[in-house]
C-alpha cells in the first residue's frame, strides 16, 4: 500500500541515488556532465527554454552539491528508526 512513509523512503532512496552518481565515471560517459564550455567565461548565460536533459543535469548537480550533508543526517535517522522500531 502507498503510505506517507513509503513515499518518504522512495524519495530518500532516489535522492541518495542522485547524490552518489560519479560525474567522471558515469555521467560524463553518457554525455550528462555538468561541466560547461570552458570558453564561455563568466558572461555565460543559459537559454530560457532549456531542455529536459539540461534540467536533469542541473538537478543532479544541485542534489550532489546541496544535499550531501543533510543526506548523512537523514540516512542516520532512518537507520536508527529502522533498528529501534523495525518498521
Amino acid at each position: 500500500m502507498l503510505t506517507l512513509g513509503t513515499i518518504l523512503y522512495v524519495s530518500l532512496l532516489l535522492i541518495n541515488a542522485m547524490a552518489v552518481l560519479s560525474e567522471d565515471r558515469f555521467l560524463a560517459k553518457i554525455g550528462w556532465s555538468s561541466v560547461q564550455n570552458p570558453n564561455a567565461g563568466y558572461g555565460y548565460t543559459q537559454q530560457q527554454d532549456a531542455g529536459v536533459k539540461v534540467r536533469l543535469i542541473n538537478l543532479i548537480s544541485a542534489v550532489r552539491t546541496l544535499m550531501r550533508i543533510p543526506l548523512i543526517g537523514l540516512n542516520l535517522v532512518i537507520i536508527v528508526y529502522e533498528l529501534i522500531l523495525g518498521g
